[in-house]
This record gives structure tokens, sequence and C-alpha cells, in this order.
């Protein structure tokens, strides 16, 4: 499998705040990895120095062999990495259709050509019968979609998701685990952080867990779930019995 992200020893300090300490992993073209840990393990730091939201104090961010440490988000989205957010950002006075377009318009100044861009993304992500809805009129559930919706129509290579399934029902979960597959499928790679777990290890290929800023384990999702240090700082014996079970 090609490489497609690789993060190398990667730090992040805000002043004596160590939100991330010597992490590195990498993601393979067509492979969803996941990111676990409990709150405060700087899961979203991470996020963030990768995307370009601001530099890593120490260690290296390469995208298909380029390195792309410290540049700018605008840039590293034009690359192929899109991200999305922990908390829903829909613009609430326009239309489905038209929030995603906005995606769209990163690679087009043709509103025909993000017109047409647009209506594939709502048709895979199941929000075509509501392309005319203002985005402040959707559930949380159908918010999330047009996010992930709005961050492919960037044409990513790389799609990143910050808790996507956060906040929703068992059936609303299932549908998003469909269409992360469905995504998978049509060639791109996803890194996802969820605490959702029962989600989130049938469909990832492999699991990496931080925990206070640091890595601490990485590999199969079954080998996760057996991992000792993983089940004291965060999966709790509880799930270990049951997914043993399961």
């Amino acid at each position: 499998m090609a490489e497609l992200l690789k993060i190398e020893h990667i730090t992040k300090k805000f002043g004596n705040l160590v939100a991330n300490e010597d992490v590195s992993f990498s993601v393979g073209e067509n492979e969803i990895v996941s990111l676990i840990g409990p709150n405060g393990a700087g899961k979203t730091t991470l996020f963030n120095s990768i995307a370009g939201y601001y530099p890593p104090t120490e260690g290296k961010v390469y995208f298909q062999g380029q390195d792309i440490t410290g540049k700018p988000a605008y840039d590293i989205c034009k690359m192929g990495i899109t991200r999305t957010f922990q908390v829903v950002k829909t613009l609430k006075e326009m239309t489905v259709e038209e929030n995603v377009m906005t995606g769209a318009f990163l690679h087009t100044g043709s509103r025909r050509q993000a017109k047409k861009d647009a209506e594939g993304i709502l048709e895979m992500t199941g929000l075509l019968d509501k392309r005319n809805v203002k985005g402040g009129s959707l559930t949380i559930i159908d918010k999330k979609r047009v996010e992930i919706a709005r961050a492919m129509a960037t044409r990513p290579k790389l799609l990143m998701l910050d808790e996507c399934m956060a906040g929703l029902n068992q059936t609303e979960i299932k549908d998003v685990m469909n269409l992360c597959v469905k995504l998978k499928e049509e060639g791109l790679s996803l890194l996802i952080v969820e605490h959702i777990m029962e989600a989130i290890m049938p469909i990832s290929d492999r699991i990496v867990v931080l925990n206070a800023g640091k890595k601490i384990a990485e590999g199969l999702p079954e080998e996760i779930v057996n991992n000792e240090e993983v089940i004291r700082a965060y999966l709790g014996d509880r799930y270990n019995a049951e997914s043993k079970k399961s």
C-alpha cells in the first residue's frame, strides 16, 4: 500500500503545555485510520497541525512525499487534505446545495461546474432530495452529512473527520459508518477521530491511540482492543469483555 500521509515526531506546545509529543504514524492510499484516546489526549490538536491550522513546534508532515509542514490550511486543502470539525459549521442561510458548492469553488470559478460537482456529491451522501433546504433547518445528522459533502466537494485525497458520529442515534451512526466505507470504496483515504468504539472498530484498517499527547499504541483493531495499556488508558475492561463476546 502506497503511503499518502506521513507524520514524523510531531510535537505541539502551547507555552508550557505539551499537547502532542513525538507522535509518528502514516495513512496509506485507500485506507481508513482512526485516531482514538480520552478527552484531552491531543487528537484535535494533531488534526490542526496536519491540516495547517497552526504549525507543529517540532516534527514534519509529509503528503504524497512532499513536506507540507507549516503550510497554510488553504494550500494544504488545495493539495488534497480536507477536514471537518467537531462542531458542525453549516452555513445556515444557504441551501444544502449552496453549502456544498462552496467547497467546489476551491477548484473552479464556474457556478455551473460547482453546481454539477455538488449534485454528484449530494447523491452520494444521501442529500439530493434536500438540496433546496436551508442549512439552518437541518437535523444534526443532515448537518453532519452536509459537512462531509462540502469537504468532499474540495476533491480531497485524504478526508479527516473529527467526531462525525457524536450526538447521533444508533441508526444515524450506522448511516455514517456506511458512508465512510462507501468513500473508501470510491478510492478515498480517511483519518477519523472518534469516541464511539463500536462504530469505529469495524470500519478501520488501523487504529492509532493517543494518551496525554503521546502515541501509546498502533495496530489492527483486534490488536488494539486487547492491548492492556489501551484498556487501562481508554477502553476499559467492560469494552474489552464485550468485544470478546461479539
